[in-house]
């Protein structure tokens, strides 16, 4: 039994929700001149679920790579990923972390008043030997009809960026959803329902 886990992610909320399930992690988290960003990039025709899972495995091999550098003892490797999705609509097939403050009114505006998707891919590496395992949770949230002045308030809280799809529901953006249909952990970052079958699995032990 493993009596902790390697998190490799600097999200907050990630952490935030490990700890809220009693998981004692470590973090492993990118290195100086890492290009994860590049990994981000959709690629053509890439299809949301297919684009989440891709970029989870991805930083997963990265994440891999890192521990094998750092000269620290094995544990497990959980990563995660999510993308915001309008799906069957090419321009807003993934809805990733807006670019800029132009980025993030382009895509509010997108979702307001529709009902997206939500996609969180978490895989875990239990050991060498082991295939990473992944599972895929699927979320969709309802979006009120915001105004330009919402929108542009939104914006200068600064809480749209490093986000997918520009919002997020643990914060100021929790007033902008009506209701949901899945897991509030899972449009956070991290399905805690799936997390937890995955840590099951690979003997992880609670506090």
């Amino acid at each position: 039994m493993f009596s902790y886990i390697y998190l490799a992610s600097q999200s907050p909320r990630r952490q935030e929700l490990l700890k809220q399930i009693g998981v004692r992690f470590e973090m492993l988290i990118a290195a100086p001149g890492e290009d994860t960003k590049t990994l981000e990039v959709p690629l053509p025709t890439e299809k949301a679920r297919q684009y989440v899972e891709r970029v989870t495995f991805a930083k997963s091999a990265m994440a891999l790579a890192r521990w094998q550098n750092s000269g620290k003892p094995w544990a497990p490797i959980l990563c995660a990923d999510t993308t915001v999705s309008l799906p069957d609509n090419p321009a807003s097939e993934i809805l990733g972390k807006p670019t800029d403050a132009t980025d993030a009114a382009r895509i509010l505006k997108m979702l307001s008043g529709k009902v997206h998707e939500v996609l969180t891919a978490v895989v875990l590496t239990i050991d060498l030997q082991t295939n990473p395992l992944c599972l895929m949770q699927a979320s969709e949230a309802e979006f009120a009809h915001l105004t330009e002045a919402q929108i542009d308030n939104y914006i200068q809280s600064g809480e749209p960026f490093g986000k997918a799809g520009a919002y997020g529901i643990q914060g100021l953006g929790t007033a902008f959803i009506p209701s949901i249909k899945g897991s509030y952990s899972g449009i956070m970052g991290l399905p805690i329902f799936e997390v937890n079958q995955l840590l099951d699995f690979a003997k992880v032990a609670r506090i």
